[in-house]
């Protein structure tokens, strides 16, 4: 008698039941949750429509096809919600609100429950053996395992509004506030078929960065990077590259400013690695609105140029109230500048940057004119066009108070500085910095004035002209 119940037992668990597949997975992480359904749970009812709809309980007939029937007689009149109730193990039950769609995977009239609650989550009936679904219910720690090692993000794109951020999330519309020159490695022969390393590089962008400080500009170091840019080699400057075949040459490389290479057509080509410094105004760039009237015949203000690039504001007509440099506030920001020993550095006219953007590989420093500059600024005041101009910043409490003495155009604060940053570029005794002048030029009714001379009043490579222009011919 004993040995007969153990056969009907195991007759009874051979037995094939419907069960649960899931087809795709939740997007709400509960996949794995015990409220919802999983791979070999048993099937014991199915609830059509809600309130009196139809019920079919286990045993079902026709196992997984006679259900498939039932789902497509119910699509096909349009009734798809669906409750399905499921067993695990002996005594523990769940349920699932769906609703029927087509499985066009699984072919023709084949259907798959999807959740109300995620419709991300779906599933479908498979035939299993009682047994078969007691195993993988047993098995679901190692399932989820599995299913981890076998899931992988998905990625996509997404439209994004650059037109509108542009101009609404920058402090001059259109134009990034990251500031940067490129230098290029120095030739170091008249062919330039040979160019220093990659050191000479890195410390004349160090010595650019540092004399712009000691002069007055007030900018930080943020960051520093190698960029490569390629060319056509040939000749004499081919042969003097280094060519790296193997792995052993990379170290030959490391500081090499010009490499080459022969690429599948026999073409040699050549990787120049130049430096790329980026920096920032000590606090920020800040807008200057400079209205003009019809009677305006000077704006009140020169410019000049330090060695580095840099545009200036070298010197302001002072006891002037109706002059624009006044009117404006610029003469008050000046003197400000002057007396905390910095440059009122004009980083750019009409929302165009002004600032050195190149050094050559004979090292002049691409920069703006200060003729073409003092033109164009000319140009304004006879048309009578207000002249934007933004300028650096070096003391947070000029952003604080406003500045109220001038009529300032204060764009979206920008983002602070790091206290670190701050503190590891403020004037100690290492810092050169230029002292107020003793002397004032009495040939201009101005107040008083650097003694600065412009060396070069040209940007560009040597073959550009070059001229020393005193300050009176810089005024506008």
């Amino acid at each position: 008698m004993p040995m007969d119940r153990t056969l009907q037992s195991e007759s009874m668990r051979s037995t094939y039941v419907l069960s649960i597949e899931c087809l795709k997975g939740s997007s709400k992480a509960d996949e794995w949750a015990g409220d919802m359904l999983q791979t070999g749970d048993i099937v014991e009812e199915i609830r059509f429509g809600s309130g009196s709809g139809s019920t079919h309980k286990s045993p079902f007939k026709g196992g997984r096809s006679g259900v498939q029937r039932i789902l497509h007689s119910s699509f096909k009149n349009k009734e798809t919600s669906i409750l399905v109730r499921v067993r695990r193990g002996n005594d523990e039950f769940a349920q699932l609100q769906a609703c029927i769609v087509p499985n066009e995977a699984a072919g023709r009239k084949q259907y798959m429950l999807r959740s109300i609650a995620d419709p991300n989550y779906a599933v479908g009936f498979l035939d299993r053996t009682e047994s078969e679904c007691f195993d993988l219910q047993a098995s679901r720690s190692s399932r989820m395992v599995s299913e981890l090692e076998r899931t992988r993000l998905q990625d996509g794109y997404v439209s994004y509004p650059w037109e509108r951020r542009m101009q609404e999330m920058l402090s001059v519309p259109n134009s990034s506030s990251f500031l940067s020159i490129l230098l290029l490695p120095k030739a170091s022969d008249r062919m330039a078929s040979r160019y220093n390393n990659l050191e000479d590089t890195l410390a004349r962008a160090n010595s650019w960065l540092t004399a712009s400080q000691a002069s007055g500009v007030p900018i930080v170091f943020m960051n520093i990077q190698t960029e490569s840019l390629l060319t056509k080699i040939s000749g004499e400057t081919a042969s003097a590259t280094v060519s790296a075949g193997s792995l052993s040459d990379l170290s030959n490389l490391a500081n090499a400013s010009l490499y080459g290479f022969e690429d599948y057509h026999g073409v040699d080509i050549g990787v120049v690695r130049a430096v790329r410094l980026w920096y920032a105004p000590l606090v920020e760039e800040i807008a200057i609105e400079i209205k003009l009237k019809e009677d305006d015949i000077k704006l009140g203000f020169a410019i000049s140029r330090t060695e580095e690039g840099f545009i200036y504001i070298s010197s302001v007509i002072d006891g002037d109230e109706n002059v624009p440099s006044t009117r404006s506030g610029l003469s008050t920001l000046y003197k400000k500048a002057l007396n905390a020993s910095r440059l009122l550095v004009v980083s750019r006219l009409s929302n165009q940057k002004v600032l050195p953007w190149m050094v050559s590989s004979t090292g002049a420093v691409r920069c703006f004119d200060t003729v073409s500059l003092s033109q164009k600024l000319s140009l304004h005041r006879h048309a009578n066009v207000p002249i934007q101009m933004h300028v650096f910043l070096w003391d947070q409490s000029l952003v604080s108070r406003g500045f109220s003495s001038a009529r300032l155009m204060v764009p979206s604060p920008a983002l602070p500085l790091p206290p670190e940053i701050r503190l590891a570029h403020q004037p100690n005794d290492n810092q050169i910095l230029p002292l107020p002048p003793d002397e004032t030029n009495e040939s201009i009714p101005s107040s008083e004035q650097p003694e600065r001379r412009l060396q070069r009043d040209t940007a560009g490579e040597v073959s550009f002209r070059f001229h020393d222009f005193s300050l009176p011919n810089n005024w506008v």
